[in-house]
């Protein structure tokens, strides 16, 4: 994960991992309603059945939801990544 390279300044590569690939698929399509978006990719998500659903969202071509959303929020250098994150 640290060799890989990173995406343009405005675009954002999203991971969706999620039990059904139905509940990944709704997911991604509040997605696209802000951002636009490349074709989702899907694969298995390990023994359990799950669904990971990868998509590269393009944040400088924003609908208005994402819009109003970017434009109050800030950037926080506390973020932490989850425990099974690098």
């Amino acid at each position: 994960m640290e060799n890989d390279p990173l995406p343009s300044r405005s675009h954002a590569e999203v991971r969706i991992v999620a039990a059904t690939p139905e509940v990944a698929r709704r997911v991604a399509e509040v997605l696209r309603r802000c951002f636009a978006s490349t074709e989702q990719r899907s694969y298995p998500a390990g023994h359990g059945g799950g669904t990971r659903l990868h998509l590269t969202l393009d944040t400088a071509h924003t609908a208005e939801p994402a819009r109003s959303w970017l434009a109050t929020s800030e950037s926080t250098e506390q973020a932490s990544a989850h425990a099974d994150e690098v």
